[in-house]
């Protein structure tokens, strides 16, 4: 990368920030030059107020970013041309949870293969066009037939410095189908962010290690739609005293509640252990 790089944190609007997104966004701050998204497709679960305290926490960190803010909720034409574009390798799913837990149990025992994503899609509705989805559908990616189309067996990135890459096989065996667009969303986290870098200019990707297996989806769609892959920064995660990855139901160390409590940013980086960020 030619440059100072260009980074991101891409909050959703569905709880309040904790000391895990702390770290994530002082870690982009640190790594390049900032940009801010809201990404706010769940329409069920983000709340307009969780979205001001997004900005306000950012705030009070001292963090400061381009404006106006970029949400994915403004962005639906973008992700249905980016599905247009790949509809020659998408197909209709009508499976649900139990459906494809019931296909991979049997006859087979033991535990059943997992991705990113949960259970990896055994292929159930890869027969069906896409003329004949249905509004209760969502839309699934042919990882077999994108990677015909790219005419490669391996797909690869790098993440800190090291290469990276993943076979045809694997990504079939570990991954499976992907979802591109889910029900009542019009896309999906992978199709959206994938577009969102690329519409941002974003060079490097900073983000924690549980999203490093959904890195893979992402280059390869990087690829299939022309767009370039960045490079990645899959950083530690933020834990608490159990050793369990904080998530935004955990108010008790939500940023807001810090704030409330006295504590100052500088605090806050000591917390994290990033206390040289000014």
């Amino acid at each position: 990368m030619a440059g100072r790089p260009v980074t991101r944190f891409a909050p959703s609007p569905t709880g309040l920030l904790h000391l895990g997104h702390a770290f994530s966004v002082l870690m982009a701050a640190r790594a390049g030059d900032f940009r801010l998204r809201i990404e706010d497709i769940d329409r069920d679960r983000c709340r307009p107020e969780y979205e001001q305290a997004i900005l306000e926490d950012l705030a009070w960190l001292g963090l400061d970013w381009p404006r106006p803010v970029m949400r994915q909720s403004d962005r639906m034409g973008a992700y249905r041309d980016a599905l247009t574009r790949l509809a020659p390798l998408t197909y209709p799913c009508q499976c649900r949870r139990g459906d494809i837990r019931a296909a991979l149990s049997a006859p087979q025992e033991g535990a059943l293969p997992a991705g990113p994503d949960g259970l990896i899609y055994p292929g159930t509705c890869r027969h069906r066009p896409m003329r004949d989805a249905g509004p209760d559908d969502v839309i699934r990616l042919d990882v077999g037939r994108a990677f015909d189309v790219l005419g490669v067996d391996r797909i690869g990135f790098v993440d800190q410095g090291t290469a990276h890459q993943m076979t045809r096989s694997q990504f079939l065996d570990g991954i499976g189908d992907v979802i591109l667009s889910r029900r009542g969303m019009g896309t999906s986290y992978h199709l959206a962010v994938v577009i969102d870098d690329a519409a941002q200019g974003i060079t490097l990707v900073t983000r924690g290690k549980d999203l490093f297996d959904s890195t893979w989806i992402h280059v390869l769609l990087q690829h299939l739609l022309d767009l370039p892959t960045p490079a990645y920064l899959h950083h530690r995660l933020i834990r608490d005293d159990a050793g369990k990855r904080l998530a935004k139901r955990d108010d008790a160390r939500a940023i807001r509640h810090y704030r409330d409590e006295g504590v100052t940013p500088a605090d806050i980086r000591a917390m994290v252990g990033l206390q040289d960020i000014g």
